[in-house]
């Protein structure tokens, strides 16, 4: 009773979750990486759409 006080939100409180924050950021980018990787050999098709496009020019130049 008349040791610390408990705080509900302390800075060692934001800390942590800060640091679950960047942990799960760098968990996301290697799963992107690793699904850019492992996704053409499992069927995604990441190739943008080809589609001609053609319009008319026309050159006033006298």
């Amino acid at each position: 009773m008349f040791g610390k006080t408990k705080r509900k939100w302390g800075a060692h409180h934001m800390l942590s979750i800060f640091k679950w924050l960047v942990y799960l950021l760098i968990l996301a980018g290697i799963a992107l990486i690793a699904y850019a990787y492992i996704g053409p050999p499992l069927g995604a098709n990441f190739a943008p759409a080809m589609q001609e496009y053609r319009t008319p020019l026309t050159l006033d130049a006298d």
